[in-house]
């Protein structure tokens, strides 16, 4: 490192974000994230004995990923490097090989790689170091806020050790912006201010577990806030809420978060939780999510988990779509609303669900059985000559409007796949049908 570079990284120290020059530089220094890096845990006993193998860490923004990397670089003997996917290239992963096969040579030293958004990297890239990491020429340390599961080639995920970082408790970040207003090595002690303990409740409850979006909040707060008469910057209320306009939402659109908020809509509703289904909803719609997403989603939740124990369901639901998309936001979450109550609130019952997917697979065992002849149409040419439709029995000229004759293929008489529940407009279909069944006359209507 020459002179210039030298008082580059100086001077990037002392004018990083408050983020990056509070980050710990020892395993003992982290907050929060106990589940993987208490003192009992692997990666704890990992890191102090310095006997890394190649782990991916996953979690939200703000959680400590970087951080735990940065500790590790600062505890190991290891040469320690690392890139971001977001801007290296198979180029830079070339040069970063080369050079740990000259270390691991040379000086008998491993290397660790750390690759921050790991998830951006293409298959190609994520394979290119594959064979670097089976012969131990690196160690991996990846970093994602995607579901690696998803996002990361399942040949380096089974070389590696996931592990998975928490958002942070309230008093944990509680800790860190206190430390962040009075710290005079790392934090903004300097400038001699002070948070009131509401202003402090505030911003560790908005700040969603993240400790970057927390810390960014209280450095502008200092920043811009004028000092009192007493010399003092104070942090209060007001300036809390100007510094962190709205509460962090974490929820992408193609991950974990929109897949878990989605399941736990649906499964309030089918499990007949207004309060929960709506709450859900408000979470989706307050991330930004597609109204014609959650529409469509309501619509098949009416169908497969309401279905015929309230037919309106179905009704309200498809007209509540047709509605959001004609209206938009924000009137269209009153549709939503209403539609994903009615839902939730409904008698429930799967029994067209499950009866489609029961025909399905009696249809992929027995494939295409005969249509019983009188089923068949009789009004093309030659379907007489045929026995096309013959001894078919009208259902209008019976009692009730119904006759016992065969329907279902013969081979498979007696099968039922529709079984009605018990429940709402079902109880009545049941009802429906064992009267018919237990009236039914083989003899048409008399004319008289």
């Amino acid at each position: 490192m020459d002179l210039f570079e030298y008082m580059r990284n100086t001077n990037m120290e002392k004018e990083s974000p408050l983020a990056a020059r509070m980050r710990p530089t020892t395993l003992d220094e982290v907050v929060g994230q106990q589940h993987i890096i208490g003192k009992d845990k692997l990666l704890y006993r990992a890191i102090k004995a310095d006997k890394l193998s190649s782990i991916i860490f996953y979690g939200p923004p703000g959680t400590g990923k970087t951080t735990l990397a940065k500790v590790i670089a600062g505890t190991t003997s290891a040469h320690f490097t690392q890139i971001n996917a977001t801007v290296a290239g198979k180029k830079d992963m070339e040069e970063v090989v080369e050079k740990a096969k000259d270390m691991k040579g040379m000086y008998g030293k491993r290397t660790i790689l750390f690759i921050d958004e790991i998830h951006r990297f293409n298959k190609g890239q994520q394979d290119y170091l594959l064979p670097f990491v089976e012969d131990g020429t690196i160690i991996l340390i990846g970093a994602t806020t995607e579901n690696p599961y998803f996002e990361v080639n399942g040949a380096l995920i089974s070389r590696s050790i996931v592990f998975e970082l928490k958002p942070l408790e309230r008093e944990d970040i509680k800790n860190l912006l206190k430390k962040a207003v009075y710290d005079t090595e790392k934090g903004m002690g300097a400038y001699d201010a002070t948070i009131d303990e509401d202003a402090l409740e505030f911003l560790a409850d908005l700040s969603g577990g993240d400790a970057r979006h927390a810390l960014n909040a209280i450095e502008l707060g200092v920043m811009t806030t004028e000092r009192s008469e007493d010399g003092k910057i104070h942090i209060t209320m007001e300036v809390a809420q100007e510094c962190i306009q709205k509460r962090v939402m974490r929820y992408d659109k193609g991950g974990d978060n929109h897949y878990d908020t989605i399941s736990a809509f649906i499964k309030s509703m089918r499990g007949s939780d207004p309060d929960a289904a709506v709450y859900y909803l408000a979470r989706m719609l307050y991330a930004g999510e597609s109204v014609t997403f959650i529409a469509r989603r309501i619509m098949i939740c009416a169908s497969e988990d309401v279905g015929n124990a309230d037919p309106m369901a179905i009704v309200v639901a498809t007209n509540a779509s047709m509605a959001v998309e004609r209206i938009g936001m924000p009137e269209a979450q009153i549709i939503l609303a209403q539609a994903a109550i009615y839902v939730a609130c409904a008698p429930k019952s799967n029994a067209s669900c499950e009866a489609i997917f029961a025909a399905s697979d009696q249809v992929k065992q027995t494939g295409n059985l005969a249509i019983p002849p009188h089923l068949q149409d009789a009004h093309y040419k030659g379907a007489a000559k045929l026995g096309r439709g013959t001894g078919y029995k009208y259902a209008h000229d019976y009692p009730n409007n119904y006759v016992r004759q065969q329907y279902l293929p013969y081979e498979l008489t007696g099968q039922e796949f529709y079984r009605p529940s018990g429940n709402g407009h079902e109880q009545k279909i049941r009802e429906h049908f064992k009267r018919l069944k237990a009236e039914a006359k083989d003899e048409p209507k008399s004319e008289t």
